[in-house]
C-alpha cells in the first residue's frame, strides 16, 4: 500500500454539490487524506464523511464530473416553462442519438469549474481547468479489457480518462484574497494534462502531457515540469521517454529528484493474437479447492491476455532529477506502486507477478513488496503473497499473509503491517483476529517485528501522532460494531485503552474524527492542539454532528486522556450548511496553537453554491477566497425540504422533496412526481430511522441527476429511505421485498399527502440497485406507480451466486431468497411502463448488460409495456455527451408518456387512489374490493400474498 502523503495529490473532491468546484487538495491539503486524516470513528469501509463521499483519483477522473456543471441558460426562473416536445412523432423510435429539452440541455452543457489544488505551504492555489462532456468518439477509442482493469494501449495507460485543459495559479494573499491569476504556459495547444502533482517544497508542478495524435507516440504520456514562480512548463525528459501509468506513474523522492514508471525502451510491438489456438482453454479444480468469487469482469481468458497485460503493464523505473539527469534502476516488472519513506533514505516497491488467474482480477495476483535504497539499491524483500483466489466471500475476509504495509508517518523509516490470524476466513472464530506489527526499514541481525496491538475484530487503519499517541481502528461487518483504541506507540508499560466502541449505523454518536497536520516530511499525523503555552495539549474532532434535524457540522476541541470535549467551531443552523475542509495552520512543527488556528471551510445553502472561506482564530473571522457564479440559476430558487415520515412498521423515514421554482400547492394543484432512491441494509431499526444529510445543503445537479427535472415542472422525491432491516440473527434480505414495498408506500403516501403529487402521475427510478429496485416495486407494488426507469441494473440475482451487494449467503445457502428478489422471476408481473438503460461495456461486478437484455427478452414475451436503451461504449456510469443526452431525452420522453400523460383508470376517483395507498391495496385489488362490495374476498387475500411472498420459480434464466 502506497503512503498516505504520496498519495493525496492523486485525490479529488467532488463537494456534496458537484457543480461549484472540484476542491484537490495536494501533499498537504488532498481529499484522501481527508479519509485518513479526518478518520472517521464509523465502519472503515466507509470512513469519508457523507460530505466527501465523492472522492475520485484524479488519473481515473471520468468525463462525466467534468460535465457536472452550471448552466449559461436563459430561462428567467419565474418564467421557466417546460418545452413541448411531439414525443408521439414515430420518428422519435429510431435508433439515433437525441437531445433533451432546452431547459435541461442548457444546464448539462454549461461549461464546468475549475478543480482547485493547495500548495504544501498553503500560500497558493491551482485552478485545474476542465472540459465538458467528452465527444462518444473518446470512448470510442479501442481498450484492451484485462485482469479486471482497461487499457488505453495507444496512451498506455487507463481507458476514459478525463484530462485538465489548463493550469492557473493564484497567490493566497494576507489577507484571504485571491492574487491574479498566473496561467502555466510553454505546452503545446490542445494538450490534455493528467495526474497534477506539487513538489515537497511547492516550488515545481509535475504532470503529464498527452496529445491527440494519429500515430501512437504522440497519444503516450511525457512528463512535464513547471516551476510555480514562472508558471514556465518544460519537458523532463528531451528523449523519447513516455510513462506507464496502467498502475503507479511517478512520485516525487525529494525537491528535485522523481521516480517515473516508463515504458522500456526495450519494448517492441504488442503481441499478435494467434489465427489457431494452440490448444483449448482449460482450467481445472482437481485439488478440490474451495474458490468462491463475486462477479468479478474484464478478467484474463487464455495465454495471449496474459502475455498482452505484462507489454502494457511492464515498466522500466526511472530515477530523473530536474536537471535532466536519469538512470534506470532494477529490471523491468510490472510495479503497483512506490512508496518513499519520510526520510527519502527508502522506497517500498510493490509489484505483482505470475502465476496469474483467470477468475480474479489483478488486485488478487501474486505481490511482492521489497524495500530499495532512495537510489535503486536492493535492500531487503519483505513480502511475496501467492496469488490469492480463495478469499471467502464473506464480509471481512482478507488476504493471507502481511497487509497494508505502510511507513509510519511520525517516524523516518519505520514499517508497520496487519496479518491475519483467522486465516483470512471471516467465518473463522478466533482471538486475536489481526496483529499489528512494526519494524525499522533495516532492523539488526535476528530482530524480530515487534507486536503493536492486537485485535478481535477486523483491522481498518492507524492514524499517529507520535510515541504517546496513535489511533487503531477496527470494525466487523456483521455486528456493525467499531472501536477506537488509544496506544502508546512507544510505551510497553502503558496498556491500550478504548476510546470509542459504537455501532457504524449510529450517526448520531458519531463523535467525529482526529483532524491531521502535514509534517515537514510531508506525511500526516495527529494535530496537538494547545489552548495556551503552559497548558495540557488535545486533539482536534471533525465531524459531520448528525441530529434528528440534520447534519449540523462541528469542529470539538477533544482531551484524549479524560474525554473532556469542549465545542470550537459549529456549522450555521438555520439557513447554511457549513463543514471544516482542512488545517490550514500546519506549517510549523510542534503543537498548534488555539488562538493561532487556521481553518479551510465550505458554506452554502440551499440556492446558494459552495463557495470556500478560510477562518482565523481567536476571532474566528472567515474570509471568503471563491465566488463561483451559481451553476444553473433558472433553477435558483427551486425549493428544498428534508422530510419525515413513517412506515407502517414504525421505522421512521426521511426523504428531501424539491419543488420547481414558484411553485405553490395551493394555488398550482399537485405535480408529477419522479421519485429516485436506493436501498441500503440495517441491523436495527433506530439507525434505518436516524436522519442524514441537511436540509441546508446546496442541491448538486450532475450530468444525468434527476433534479434535471425540476426545470420540467416535476416534483422530486430525492433519495426517500428505502431501510432493508435484520435485527438479530435475522438477515435484511429475508423480507426484502416486504420492507422495500412499505418503504415505498409510505413515500408516495406522504407526497400525496402534502398534496404535491398527483396520485396517478408519480413515477420510480434509480440506477444499478436502485434500478433493482425500481424493477421489484412495478412487480410487486404496481398500485403506487405509473411507469419506471431502470438504469444499469441486474435483474437475476442467480447470475450473481456467490453473493450481491451487501448479501453473503450463496444461492445454494438462501435459494428461496435470491429467487424471490429477482424482479427477473416477476417479469410476469410488470404490467406498469418500464423503461431499461444499460452501457453496453459495463464493467461494474454484477451488473453485466446481459442482465438488462435479458430481463427485456422476459419482459417483453409476457406482453409488457418496456423499452431498451443500449449505450454503445459505455460503462456502469455514462461519460459521452452523446450517450448522456440519449439517457435524458430517453427519460423525458418516457416521463412524458406514461407519467405526466397517464391516463390510466381515468373513471377512477383520485380519493380511492389515495385511500387505497395508504391501504397498500393494488389497483387490481381495488376492483376486486369493490366488486365484492368492499368485503375482503379470497381473491384480494391472493393478491395480497403474491405480492408480499412471490412464489419461487423452479426454474431458473
Amino acid at each position: 500500500m502506497m503512503r498516505l502523503h504520496k498519495v493525496y495529490h492523486r485525490l479529488s473532491l467532488l463537494p456534496f454539490s458537484p457543480n461549484p468546484s472540484l476542491l484537490l487538495l495536494t501533499p498537504p491539503l488532498c481529499l484522501r487524506c481527508l479519509r485518513r486524516r479526518t478518520v472517521k470513528f464509523t465502519n472503515i469501509s466507509s470512513m469519508a464523511t457523507s460530505r466527501f463521499r465523492n472522492i475520485v483519483p484524479l488519473s481515473a477522473m471520468l468525463a462525466e464530473d467534468g460535465g457536472d456543471g452550471g448552466s449559461n441558460g436563459s430561462v428567467s426562473p419565474s418564467t421557466a416553462t417546460s418545452t413541448s416536445i411531439n414525443y408521439d412523432d414515430e420518428s422519435t423510435l429510431e435508433a439515433q442519438y437525441r437531445i433533451p429539452p432546452p431547459e435541461i440541455k442548457d444546464i448539462v452543457d454549461a461549461p464546468p469549474v475549475p478543480a482547485l489544488s493547495f500548495s504544501p505551504h498553503r500560500d497558493k492555489i491551482l485552478f485545474l481547468k476542465r472540459r465538458a462532456l467528452p465527444p462518444l468518439a473518446e470512448l470510442a477509442r479501442p481498450e484492451e479489457k484485462l485482469a479486471g482493469i482497461r487499457i488505453d494501449g495507444n496512451c498506455n495507460t487507463r481507458s476514459r480518462m478525463s484530462f485538465y485543459t489548463g493550469i492557473g495559479i493564484h497567490q493566497l494573499l494576507p489577507d484571504g484574497t485571491l492574487g491574479p491569476e498566473k496561467e502555466v504556459h510553454g505546452f503545446p495547444e490542445g494538450a490534455k494534462i493528467n495526474f497534477v502533482t506539487w513538489s515537497p517544497d511547492g516550488r515545481h508542478l509535475s504532470f503529464s502531457i498527452r496529445m491527440n495524435g494519429e500515430d501512437n507516440d504522440s497519444s503516450k504520456l511525457r512528463l512535464w515540469i513547471a516551476d510555480v514562480d514562472t508558471g514556465k512548463a518544460r519537458p523532463l525528459f528531451q528523449s523519447n521517454v513516455y510513462l506507464n501509468a496502467v498502475f503507479d506513474n511517478f512520485v516525487w523522492i525529494n525537491n528535485s529528484e522523481l521516480l517515473v514508471c516508463t515504458i522500456p525502451l526495450s519494448r517492441g510491438a504488442p503481441p499478435k493474437k494467434p489465427l489457431v489456438p494452440c490448444g483449448p482453454k482449460i482450467q481445472s479444480n482437481e485439488e478440490k479447492n474451495i474458490i468462491q468469487v463475486r462477479t468479478f469482469q474484464d478478467l484474463l481468458k487464455d495465454e495471449y491476455d496474459e502475455d498482452l497485460f505484462d507489454y502494457y503493464a511492464t515498466s522500466q523505473l526511472v530515477l530523473a532529477s530536474l536537471d535532466g539527469q536519469m538512470k534506470d534502476i532494477g529490471q523491468p516488472a510490472v510495479y503497483t506502486s512506490m512508496d518513499p519513506s519520510p526520510d527519502q533514505k527508502y522506497i517500498m516497491i510493490s509489484s505483482i507477478h505470475r502465476p496469474y488467474s483467470f477468475v480474479v482480477p489483478c488486485g488478487r495476483f501474486p505481490k511482492k513488496v521489497e524495500l530499495w535504497s532512495a537510489d535503486g539499491k536492493f535492500v531487503r524483500e519483505l513480502c511475496d503473497l501467492p496469488l490469492a483466489e480463495d478469499i471467502p466471500i464473506a464480509f471481512n475476509s482478507v488476504r493471507k499473509g502481511m497487509r497494508s504495509i505502510n511507513w509510519r508517518a511520525d517516524k523516518p523509516s519505520t514499517l508497520y503491517w496487519v496479518e491475519t490470524q483467522d486465516g483470512g476466513d471471516a467465518k473463522v472464530e478466533v482471538s486475536p483476529r489481526d496483529i499489528v506489527y512494526t519494524q525499522l526499514a533495516e532492523p539488526l541481525e535476528g530482530e524480530q517485528p515487534v507486536v503493536l496491538h492486537k485485535l478481535d475484530l477486523r483491522y481498518g487503519g492507524i492514524s499517529w501522532c507520535d510515541d504517546s499517541l496513535a489511533l487503531v481502528y477496527e470494525s466487523w461487518y456483521k455486528t456493525r460494531r467499531i472501536k477506537t483504541w488509544v496506544i502508546s506507540p512507544g510505551s510497553e508499560d502503558v496498556s491500550p485503552r478504548i476510546l470509542f466502541d459504537r455501532s457504524s449505523e449510529d450517526v448520531y454518536s458519531d463523535p467525529g474524527s482526529p483532524m491531521l497536520r502535514r509534517t515537514q516530511a510531508g506525511t500526516y499525523v495527529i494535530a496537538k492542539v494547545k489552548k495556551e503555552s503552559n497548558e495540557g495539549s488535545y486533539i482536534l474532532l471533525n465531524g459531520n454532528g448528525a441530529t434528528p434535524e440534520g447534519n449540523i457540522p462541528f469542529l470539538d476541541l477533544f482531551d484524549i486522556n479524560t474525554g473532556n470535549k469542549e465545542r470550537i467551531w459549529e456549522s450555521d443552523k438555520e439557513k447554511y450548511y457549513e463543514s471544516v475542509v482542512a488545517l490550514m495552520s500546519d506549517q510549523e512543527e510542534g503543537d498548534l496553537l488555539l488562538d493561532k488556528l487556521k481553518i479551510l471551510t465550505s458554506k452554502e445553502s440551499k440556492t446558494e453554491n459552495t463557495q470556500y472561506y478560510i477562518v482565523h482564530w481567536p476571532d474566528k473571522k472567515a474570509v471568503q477566497i471563491t465566488n463561483f457564479p451559481h451553476p444553473y440559476p433558472q433553477l435558483a430558487s427551486l425549493q428544498k425540504e428534508m422530510i419525515r415520515y413513517q412506515r407502517k412498521d414504525g421505522v421512521h423515514l426521511t426523504a428531501t422533496l424539491y419543488l420547481p421554482p414558484g411553485y405553490d400547492p395551493s394555488k398550482d394543484g399537485p405535480l408529477p412526481c419522479l421519485v429516485w432512491s436506493y436501498p441500503g441494509e440495517f441491523k436495527s431499526k433506530d439507525a434505518a430511522g436516524q436522519v442524514r444529510g441537511s436540509p441546508n445543503e446546496f442541491a448538486g445537479i450532475g450530468a444525468t441527476s434527476v433534479l434535471l427535472w425540476l426545470a420540467r415542472r416535476f416534483a422530486i422525491l430525492s433519495g426517500p429511505t428505502i431501510p432493508i432491516i435484520g435485527e438479530g440473527d435475522e438477515e435484511a434480505n429475508d423480507r426484502y421485498v416486504e420492507q422495500l414495498v412499505a418503504s415505498a408506500e409510505a413515500a408516495v403516501e406522504e407526497v400525496i399527502r402534502r398534496g404535491v403529487a398527483h396520485p396517478r402521475k408519480i413515477a420510480v427510478g434509480g440506477h444499478s440497485y436502485g434500478a433493482f429496485m425500481t424493477a421489484n416495486l412495478l412487480a410487486h407494488a404496481p398500485h403506487l406507480f405509473c411507469c419506471g426507469i431502470a438504469r444499469s441494473g441486474a435483474y437475476n440475482r442467480t447470475l450473481t451466486p456467490f453473493g450481491f451487494q451487501n448479501e453473503e449467503r450463496t444461492l445454494w445457502e438462501a435459494t428461496n431468497i435470491y429467487v424471490e428478489m429477482s424482479p427477473f422471476m416477476s417479469a410476469n408481473k410488470i404490467k406498469k411502463p418500464i423503461l431499461l438503460i444499460h452501457g453496453e461495456e459495463d464493467n461494474n461486478p454484477g451488473t453485466l448488460t446481459m442482465q438488462t437484455d435479458r430481463f427485456f427478452n422476459a419482459l417483453k414475451g409476457h406482453g409488457a409495456l418496456c423499452r431498451l436503451v443500449i449505450l454503445p461504449f459505455e460503462s456502469h456510469g455514462y461519460a459521452a455527451r452523446e450517450s448522456i443526452m440519449h439517457v435524458l431525452w430517453e427519460t423525458d420522453r418516457w416521463l412524458h408518456k406514461y407519467c405526466v400523460s397517464n391516463i390510466s383508470d381515468v373513471g377512477a376517483d383520485d380519493d380511492t387512489v389515495k385511500e387505497n395507498v395508504s391501504k397498500g391495496i393494488t389497483d387490481s385489488e381495488s376492483k376486486v374490493v369493490a366488486a365484492s362490495g368492499g368485503g375482503g374476498s379470497e381473491a384480494s387475500g391472493d393478491l395480497d400474498n403474491e405480492q408480499f411472498h412471490p412464489t419461487p420459480r423452479s426454474s431458473l434464466w
